[in-house]
């Protein structure tokens, strides 16, 4: 009688055992594998330039941290879709139109012009608080994937300039959107 009682036992367990590993695993469904996340690369790293037909005032520069590449973003209140630009690497970064080396750490560098003052002549104000060879104020791209440095260029003839720093020379795309001015450099060239 002992031993039926012991196997009813070892059987009772087992099975309780069963139905409780059972129910845990309906309980958490599997998780599906991640999708890979396609990286735009064919953007280049040649020089890129968009015309103007007038542009309003610089307000702020502020950048963030994508997947697939960091971003700078220029803000032009009342500059619509009209903003100009031109952005490109250097080897070396130089105020215009003093000349003045201005250095910027990274392993390559973006001299980005933004056809929008950074100064209110009339007002006789900065629209935006950049000191010429300083970083950007505000700006923070510590633990940024590809942005290493940002230095202020000034303001001259209606064009605001901006010496970014990255980790090398890199795919980078401009977009005109309406009041700002996007550049993104991606973390690589393949995806």
């Amino acid at each position: 009688m002992r031993r039926i009682k012991a196997a009813v036992a070892v059987l009772a367990l087992a099975g309780a055992t069963l139905w409780t590993a059972a129910s845990t695993a309906g309980a958490a469904p599997a998780e599906a594998p991640r999708a890979a996340v396609a990286c735009p690369t064919g953007w280049g790293s040649g020089a890129k330039s968009g015309t103007a037909t007038g542009a309003d005032h610089l307000e702020d520069i502020r950048t963030g941290q994508h997947e697939c590449y960091d971003r700078i973003v220029f803000d032009v209140p009342g500059g619509g879709d009209r903003i100009g630009y031109q952005v490109q690497y250097v080897d070396r970064f130089y105020a215009d139109p003093s000349g003045a080396y201005i250095p910027v750490a990274g392993g390559a560098i973006l001299d980005i012009r933004v056809g929008a003052w950074s100064y209110d002549l009339e007002a006789g104000a900065p629209t935006y608080p950049g000191k010429v060879g300083e970083a950007l104020p505000g700006v923070n791209i510590s633990g940024y994937s590809t942005f290493r440095d940002t230095r202020f260029g000034g303001t001259f003839e209606g064009q605001t300039q901006v010496g970014l720093g990255v980790r090398a020379r890199l795919p980078f795309r401009v977009t005109q959107l309406d009041d700002r001015v996007v550049v993104d450099v991606a973390h690589g060239w393949t995806s």
